[in-house]
């Protein structure tokens, strides 16, 4: 990369022992990679192990707190100019993450989020996505077509300027509103990154319904805004 700017990437992790290696493995295997740090959070299997065993740095907290209070945690740990934020998930399609840090490298954005390809896997994201897509238009009038993507690049100044972020599943919306609120720059970029669907199942559903509650608060004005969950 022509800038030589410094990149780290943070991914919050809870229970994700069969994919955390491959996905850690993928993100190391890009140049501009300079660390990956894991934020534990409170998985109940060998996460932890198997995310240090492929180069992470890992901090484990004792209970699950939430993505949100996840990612609060682990922004207080990194020092990159540019700083990604993934799921755990992605396995080997985390390498697509290079299609994120480029146009931020490169200050084309200063924050790109994921566009992931149409799903095939009927899920029934469409409350939850619909709320985030008018939400975030009415409050910056942006139309996004990936809302709740938490795959994303960003500069140093968007991430503290966004920081703290919204407690559980309402920290993208939370992110993307703020962030277009004080005028930066925001690209979705289209990606092929996988990663575990939730079904129409009891599990499915039960996420995806704290999902919309947590966005709910959000778009509400009371998402709560935390210091951050013990390191």
């Amino acid at each position: 990369m022509p800038s030589g700017k410094t990149v780290e990437v943070l991914i919050p992790a809870y229970n994700e022992e069969e994919r955390i290696s491959d996905t850690v493995s993928a993100i190391l295997d890009l140049p501009e990679i300079n660390g990956v740090l894991v934020i534990d959070d409170g998985s109940a299997d060998d996460t932890a192990i198997k995310a240090r065993l492929a180069g992470a740095n890992v901090i484990s907290l004792p209970a699950n707190s939430g993505k949100g209070e996840a990612l609060n945690c682990g922004i207080k740990e990194l020092t990159a100019e540019i700083i990604v934020f993934l799921d755990a998930d992605l396995g080997s399609s985390a390498a697509e993450a290079k299609r994120l840090i480029d146009p931020v490298m490169n200050d084309i954005a200063d924050m790109t989020i994921a566009r992931f390809p149409k799903s095939k896997r009927k899920g029934g994201f469409g409350l939850v996505k619909g709320l985030a897509r008018e939400g975030i238009r009415r409050h910056t009038g942006l139309v996004m077509e990936s809302p709740l993507s938490g795959q994303r690049a960003m500069t140093r100044q968007v991430a503290e300027k966004t920081a703290p972020f919204a407690a559980g599943f309402g920290v993208e919306v939370s992110m993307t509103i703020t962030a277009a609120k004080q005028g930066f720059r925001i690209l979705e970029v289209p990606v092929n990154m996988r990663h575990n669907e939730t079904g129409q199942n009891w599990k499915g559903f039960m996420h995806r319904g704290k999902q919309f509650w947590h966005v709910a608060l959000v778009l509400a004005g009371i998402g709560r805004r935390k210091r951050g969950a013990e390191c």
